[in-house]
């Protein structure tokens, strides 16, 4: 088993999904891996979240310790030994500091940049208003209303798809791809019932991902989340 990369704790977790035409992901797709689908659905999603209490191999990094991530991702599989690894690719993961974008992009071969950010966490009666921001030209944020009582994932269901990918993958050249496991139990969900979405996606992702500007969502999801662990990666 691989080396304890980074330990940490994901909570609050805004997952955004939308519908997206699997040839718009072709070149993003590294060797070694395939499309993952939920109902022959092809998804990507917009993905806002705290990281809490982080150490990097042990050690905690003064004021890199708690700190917010959005990220847009999508979804693949690799097969070993006649079983299916379910993963996730980024296109981009923003952060507010430079050490974890230089440690990730080096040791992982991600796609994290820096701006500034920042998240709301506000309980207002039954509900609770969860809120992720970062600032590039303009502030972009994500939000939702949700409820506060927890609810178990359905086996089988979106939802399972969705936060069920256990491993990363990044494209180190056309022949080469980096893998690593992500660990973390069963999550729950809230209830989501309004939420709302200002981010200008070609300035931030590109040309390909401007039509989500106008998409509307699938789905989207609150998830608690919980304690993770990333270890560390191997080549495929």
């Amino acid at each position: 088993m691989a080396s304890v990369f980074l330990k940490a704790e994901w909570r609050k977790l805004i997952l955004v999904n939308y519908k997206i035409d699997k040839a718009v992901l072709k070149r993003y797709m590294p060797s070694h891996v395939e499309m993952d689908e939920w109902n022959d659905t092809c998804y990507i999603s917009l993905v806002g979240f705290m990281f809490l209490n982080t150490s990097i191999k042990g050690l905690k990094i003064p004021l890199h310790v708690n700190f917010e991530e959005i990220n847009l991702r999508f979804y693949v599989k690799h097969k070993e030994n006649g079983v299916y690894k379910r993963g996730v690719i980024f296109i981009k993961e923003i952060v507010p500091k430079y050490a974890i974008t230089l440690v990730a992009n080096t040791f992982y071969k991600e796609k994290y940049q820096t701006f500034r950010t920042g998240h709301k966490w506000k309980v207002v009666e039954a509900d609770q208003e969860i809120m992720y921001e970062f600032k590039k030209d303009k502030w972009h944020t994500m939000s939702v209303v949700a409820g506060k009582e927890k609810q178990p994932i359905l086996f089988g269901s979106e939802e399972e798809f969705i936060t069920e990918h256990y491993w990363g993958y990044t494209k180190i050249n056309e022949s080469k791809t980096i893998e690593y496991a992500v660990e973390h139990p069963r999550w729950e969900m809230y209830p989501v019932s309004s939420y709302k979405i200002d981010v200008n996606f070609k300035d931030v992702y590109g040309d390909d991902f401007a039509f989500l500007e106008k998409e509307k969502p699938v789905s989207v999801m609150l998830a608690e989340g919980s304690e993770i662990i990333i270890r560390s990666g191997k080549v495929l």
